[in-house]
């Protein structure tokens, strides 16, 4: 197989395009078993109907981990918000009507969300009475099964020249409270230094879901301290700072 067409670098990974496919290709120390977990995952979101592209192959290409995809033609809606910055209006509201569609549907074979957010929590740095509060304030949320993205943030949405939007990267699809997914949403557009766009888009998704502001404020302390445990020094400081806040009037 040619690859000879990047796209993007990540940390662990390469992403490239061979015709209508997309390659992602991950480091020699990658884990098997992460890749196959996201292969999966994808696979069984598929299943929902969402606009994601087809997963076609899990594959290795000198001895590097590869998941094969439909390559979507289109732009970033984050490329899109940077262009257009008179859009974003029209863009946020499309972003939140995508992130309700994922939550609209339940997917029962996904590993659920508390039980991932309850293990990160045991990683992060944080002092045993803190985690304590955490875990505890994590068991007394309510329990759901929605679809939640996991990483949903413009990046991840692909518009293509009809206009139909794209969800990509699936990795951390889990079943669970949807309210927990908009508050990673917005833990990215914070960590991203726009938190103007991160009230503006909390306050849409309230508002267009008959969400109560303060109930998914509840479950920022969670989500990132759950999330503080990857990313850098600065990311982990900064959602280390949001795993202490107490409680919100």
């Amino acid at each position: 197989m040619k690859i000879d067409h990047v796209i993007a670098k990540r940390k662990n990974k390469i992403i490239y395009r061979e015709g209508d496919k997309l390659i992602k290709l991950f480091n020699t120390d990658f884990s098997k078993a992460d890749v196959l977990n996201e292969a999966l995952n994808h696979a069984r979101v598929e299943l929902t109907g969402l606009f994601i592209p087809r997963l076609h192959q899990v594959t290795t290409i000198e001895g590097q981990w590869a998941l094969v995809f439909d390559f979507i033609e289109g732009e970033p809606l984050d490329v899109l918000m940077e262009k257009n910055p008179d859009k974003l209006a029209e863009y946020l509201d499309l972003f939140v009507k995508l992130q309700m569609e994922v939550h609209a549907h339940a997917c029962d074979q996904l590993g659920t969300l508390r039980d991932k957010m309850y293990k990160k929590i045991l990683q992060a740095d944080l002092d045993p009475t803190t985690r304590y509060n955490l875990h505890a304030r994590l068991e007394g949320m309510p329990k759901h099964n929605r679809l939640c993205h996991g990483d949903f943030n413009p990046s991840n949405i692909i518009v293509t020249k009809d206009g139909l939007a794209c969800i990509i990267d699936w990795a951390h699809a889990t079943q669970g409270n949807a309210s927990a997914d908009v508050a990673r949403t917005y833990l990215l557009f914070c960590l991203h230094g726009q938190e103007q766009i991160a009230n503006q888009y909390l306050d849409l998704f309230c508002a267009r879901s008959g969400t109560e502001k303060r109930y998914v404020q509840k479950w920022l302390p969670i989500v990132a301290a759950s999330q503080s445990v990857k990313g850098n020094k600065e990311e982990r400081e900064f959602l280390l700072h949001w795993a202490g806040v107490v409680e919100y009037v």
